[in-house]
């Protein structure tokens, strides 16, 4: 199994997501810490759950590092997180209004 199966597969078991994103970002950081041959280093995660719902942004992050120990003690150097509880507003929507042409 992928390390990028692994973690979704334990957010998933973990925090029942109605959306989940996990994006190796790995071949952005050619060459820098971390990095190795064959990718699998550096993730992103995006994930919406009920279990976010009255967390503070540090609760959900210390949460979904807590649920991934494994992954990250096994070589994942960087993880981004994005989480959110259901009906909260996607940061990225604000940007992409802020960002287009009008």
């Amino acid at each position: 199994m992928t390390m990028r199966a692994q973690i979704e597969t334990l957010l998933a078991q973990s925090f029942s997501p109605e959306h989940l994103e996990v994006i190796d970002e790995s071949e952005k950081h050619h060459g820098h810490a971390g990095w190795r041959e064959g990718g699998e280093t550096h993730f992103r995660v995006r994930i919406v759950a009920d279990a976010f719902a009255g967390k503070n942004r540090l609760a959900r992050h210390r949460a979904v590092n807590a649920c991934l120990k494994g992954p990250l003690d096994a070589g994942v150097h960087a993880l981004a997180i994005e989480a959110r509880a259901p009906g909260e507003a996607d940061p990225r929507d604000a940007a992409r209004r802020v960002n287009s042409p009008t």
